[in-house]
């Protein structure tokens, strides 16, 4: 076959399985390269002694995307998967013992937070947050979603749509201002500004400072419910592999891509060349690898004018990095909910000490996924198979996780314990593995062990991530967490649609006629 008449994938993460899918619905022959022994990337499982832990990504939110990259074969997802709906959606645990739950329905939280400090008119505040956010989240939809975004230029470029009402929407859109400081101005009460702040998190960024269009993140997750997929959310990956398959798409695991080659010049995708040596020509390649890494590893050698322009055209600071505890537990905690959050004593220290310092907060915010309460079989009878994840600052030259680690166990556990109820944790712990931000680095060779990618720092240009079609390199796309739209199992999923629609829009490779998918069995 002709490299052109073939486009590569390099990375079989979320994104690059969910443009490989796409690319091969819309006719093209697709090869995706993938170190790694398995598909997934970070949506990886791990299973021991009767536990199964999602190692990576935990939370599904808004399946239209992946309805959307379904349909692009007229397919449905629920074909694929049994998603489940959760609602309360998290349980907010804070440190004066105090609990909150965060429910979907709007009116229904209103009256909650009513209920809870009578007269205050937080129930108000919470409806006009609510409000902004699903306004946040219109502009977003319009302007910014699906489609190749890298500044506010490209917002306003009349190719994508410009209208009249263009300059208004993006004024309503609040550049300049922050999630914290818009949360706070519709919710005073400080442990309800910690719960929204945390819609953040899904992008490992600062709320104050990150811009406050991120607000629009909540609307999308009320409007859409939380989701957990049977299986996992690594059930997730599994359902796009399967539907890859039926349309030709080829994966090649244990095959990972050393350089991105290009012309003589630098400026066009000539194809790729593996670890092996192999060179594979193709047309034009979408790269799941991360946008920082894919310019300064797989471009420094055939494009390194390209890959220069890349770095000198903004900095890219790594978004946060993590410490995770898969704890297998004898018995299950009957006070926690599927998802939830145990919350640090002050949010500004914490974050001061992540984000600025660069340090692991001394009293941190703990995620928890409590999932044998949804899914009995991650656990042997009775028990649970708990997921402890705690945000900390990506990788500094001066942090030696192996020596850092055991003091640090020792800090999360100490806080389940006492803001999270669970004084006998250690007790009920029969299985245990770990992550650091430098296993989080080596096993899924991302940015200085950041969990998603980029952050999104900077009150004017926080939202904007590197566009997914290359502005030095023709016939090449960017997706994942460290493109745009960003990080979290949604964006990413978009992130690969549009990479996918980029190169078919830009027409850089033919396409072949194609044996129509086996029909799938429903039952």
């Amino acid at each position: 076959m002709s490299g052109a008449d073939r486009v590569g994938v390099v990375g079989g993460g979320l994104a690059g399985l969910a443009a490989a899918c796409v690319l091969a619905a819309r006719g093209y022959k697709v090869v995706l390269f993938e170190k790694s022994p398995w598909l997934g990337g970070k949506a990886a499982v791990l299973s021991e002694a009767g536990f199964r832990f999602d190692m990576g990504p935990t939370i599904l939110t808004v399946p239209s995307v992946l309805r959307r990259v379904f349909a692009e074969a007229g397919r449905d997802p629920d074909d694929y998967l049994d998603l489940v709906r959760l609602d309360p959606q998290w349980r907010c645990f804070f440190a004066d013992g105090s609990v909150l739950d965060l429910v979907e329905d709007v009116e229904e939280m209103a009256a909650a937070l009513d209920a809870r400090a009578p007269g205050t008119r937080a129930g108000d505040g919470y409806r006009r947050f609510s409000a902004l956010s699903q306004r946040l989240h219109r502009i977003s939809d319009r302007y910014y979603f699906w489609k190749s975004i890298g500044g506010i230029r490209d917002m306003v470029d009349p190719k994508f749509g410009f209208s009249p009402s263009l300059l208004w929407d993006v004024l309503r859109m609040r550049m300049g201002r922050s999630v914290a400081g818009t949360v706070r101005k519709y919710n005073p009460d400080p442990q309800v500004a910690q719960m929204l702040d945390h819609f953040t998190q899904y992008v490992g960024s600062c709320p104050d400072q990150s811009p406050a269009v991120l607000c629009s993140i909540a609307h999308m997750q009320t409007t859409e419910g939380i989701w957990y997929p049977r299986g996992g959310t690594r059930a997730v990956p599994e359902a796009l592999t399967r539907f890859g398959e039926e349309l030709g798409v080829e994966y090649r695991t244990g095959t990972g891509v050393r350089r991105v080659l290009t012309d003589t010049a630098g400026r066009r995708v000539t194809g790729v060349e593996t670890d092996a040596g192999e060179v594979v020509d193709l047309a034009a390649v979408v790269s799941n690898a991360d946008a920082v890494r894919t310019h300064r590893e797989l471009l420094a050698e055939s494009a390194p004018s390209a890959a220069r322009r890349f770095e000198r055209r903004r900095g890219y600071e790594a978004a946060c990095s993590g410490v995770v505890l898969y704890l297998g537990l004898s018995k299950r905690y009957d006070h926690l909910l599927h998802h939830g959050f145990v919350f640090s004593r002050d949010p500004h220290e914490e974050f001061e000490f992540i984000y600025r310092r660069g340090e692991p907060a001394p009293d941190p915010t703990c995620y928890l996924a409590s999932t044998a309460r949804t899914e009995p079989e991650t656990a042997p009878s009775g028990g649970d198979a708990l997921y402890v994840l705690v945000h900390t600052p990506y990788l500094r030259p001066h942090h030696d996780w192996a020596e850092m680690f055991p003091a640090y166990r020792r800090v999360i556990l100490d806080k389940l314990k006492t803001t999270g109820k669970m004084p006998d944790i250690e007790d009920r712990i029969v299985f245990e593995a770990a992550l650091t931000p430098r296993d989080i680095h080596d096993r899924y060779r991302v940015l200085d062990g950041a969990i998603y990618g980029l952050a999104s720092h900077g009150r004017w240009r926080g939202a904007f991530k590197p566009a997914n079609r290359s502005k030095d390199v023709a016939g090449l796309y960017l997706a994942g967490g460290a493109a745009h739209p960003g990080p979290g199992m949604p964006m990413v999923l978009m992130s690969g649609w549009i990479a996918a629609d980029a190169l078919d829009r830009d027409r850089v490779a033919g396409k072949s006629p194609a044996p129509a998918p086996e029909p799938v069995a429903t039952a």
